[in-house]
């Protein structure tokens, strides 16, 4: 069963769903307590780690490489995006 939900990329949707539920969880921290992150901080900060599973998926299930390499370049646009962020602040 595990090695199914490995082999299917199904694992990374079900961390993709842990991801959103992150997501949503701070930004109604954030709305609960102001100094907890900002809700645009939370996003970039997880979109920086969405690709690198989409990537992960696409190679899991034989996807072509150029997806792979897609998910990948865009991952480091979202990185450097959140590290120029938290610089300006």
């Amino acid at each position: 069963m595990l090695q199914e939900l490995v082999t299917n990329g199904r694992v990374v949707d079900i961390i993709i769903f842990f991801m959103a539920l992150e997501a949503l969880a701070l930004i109604l921290y954030h709305r609960r307590d102001p100094l907890g992150p900002a809700p645009v901080d939370t996003i970039i900060m997880l979109l920086a780690g969405l690709p690198l599973l989409l990537a992960l998926r696409a190679a899991l299930t034989g996807t072509n490489w150029l997806w792979i390499a897609a998910f990948l370049a865009l991952s480091l646009v979202a990185h450097l995006a959140d590290l120029r962020r938290r610089w300006q602040t």
